[in-house]
C-alpha cells in the first residue's frame, strides 16, 4: 500500500481536532495498521500480498474520506446504496479524483441504469433479470461494466445471492451480454457459519465459474471480522469499512 510521503504522520499519534489534515492522518494510520494485518494474513498462508486488493467500503462516510483514501493510495472504493453512491461519485469526480467504484450491496433492477453510469464493478449480480438490466444500461452509456456474481452460500435468497443450482445459467447470461465482463464471484459469510466453512465453499463455487469462464478469477470475500480467513481461502478482494474509517456517520446524501 502506498501512503504519500507528505502526509503528516507519526506512529501512534492521534488526531485532536476535526480539520481535514487531522482526518487524513487518522485514516492514514488506520490504513497502515490494516495493510500490516493484510500482509501478515498473506504471509501466514504463503500468499503474495499483491494478490489481495483492498476495497474501502465508504458507506455513510463523506466524499472527503474517499479523496483522502485515494491520495493515500486506495483507489478501489465500495458502496452499497445507489442514492448515496451516485451523489458521492459525482462529488468525487468534480474534484478530479479518480477511483474505481465497486457496488457491493443488493441492487434493485430499477437502479441498474443509475449504477451503470458510475460503477466500474458490480459485485452483487445474483439474477438474470438484473444482469440483463445492467447490460442494457451499460450499452446505453457505451461502457464496459465489470460484474461479480454474488453466491448465496446457504441458499437463503432473502439475503442476496444466486443459489448454486442456478449459477451456471447466470454465468451464461453474463458471458453473453454485450456490455458486461464477468470477473469472478462474491459472497458474504452466513452468520450461522464459521468463516472458513463459508469461504471454502465460495472457493469451490469460484472453480465452477472458472470452468465456464476462465477469466473470472476474482473472489471478493471477507470483511473486518473475517478477512483473514477469507485470505486463507483464496480471496482476491477484501471489503473493509469501519476498520479503515471508524464509526459510521450519517452524511445525509439525498435519496434518489
Amino acid at each position: 500500500m502506498t501512503i504519500d510521503a507528505d502526509s503528516p504522520l507519526q506512529s501512534g499519534s492521534r488526531p485532536d481536532d476535526d480539520s481535514p489534515s487531522s482526518r487524513r492522518q487518522q485514516i492514514a494510520e488506520a490504513l497502515r495498521d490494516t495493510d500490516t494485518e493484510i500482509d501478515d494474513a498473506c504471509k501466514s498462508v504463503g500468499r503474495d500480498r499483491a494478490e489481495v486488493k483492498l476495497v474501502a467500503v465508504t458507506k455513510n462516510f463523506p466524499a472527503d474520506d474517499v479523496v483522502h483514501l485515494a491520495r493515500l493510495g486506495v483507489t478501489d472504493v465500495g458502496e452499497n446504496r445507489d442514492q448515496e453512491a451516485a451523489a458521492k461519485a459525482a462529488e468525487v469526480a468534480r474534484r478530479a479524483v479518480e477511483v474505481r467504484w465497486h457496488f457491493v450491496g443488493r441492487l434493485q433492477r430499477n437502479k441498474a441504469r443509475s449504477v451503470a453510469e458510475y460503477a466500474h464493478l458490480v459485485q452483487s449480480v445474483d439474477r438474470e433479470s438484473l444482469a440483463r438490466a445492467l447490460d442494457t444500461a451499460a450499452t446505453r452509456f457505451d461502457r464496459r461494466l465489470g460484474v461479480l456474481i454474488q453466491i448465496s452460500l446457504d441458499g437463503d435468497r432473502d439475503r442476496g445471492g444466486v443459489v448454486p443450482g442456478e449459477l451456471s445459467a447466470l454465468v451464461d447470461v453474463v458471458q453473453n451480454a454485450a456490455s458486461l465482463s464477468l470477473e469472478g464471484v462474491m459472497a458474504v459469510a452466513p452468520k450461522e457459519w464459521e468463516p472458513v466453512r463459508a469461504f471454502e465453499a465460495l472457493a469451490e463455487h469460484s472453480q465452477v465459474v472458472q470452468r465456464l469462464a476462465p477469466q473470472a478469477t476474482e473472489i471478493s470475500a471477507g470483511m473486518s471480522g473475517d478477512f483473514r480467513e477469507a485470505i486463507a481461502c483464496g480471496a482476491t478482494m477484501v471489503r473493509l469499512g469501519a476498520k479503515l474509517l471508524g464509526p459510521r456517520q450519517d452524511v445525509g446524501y439525498p435519496v434518489r
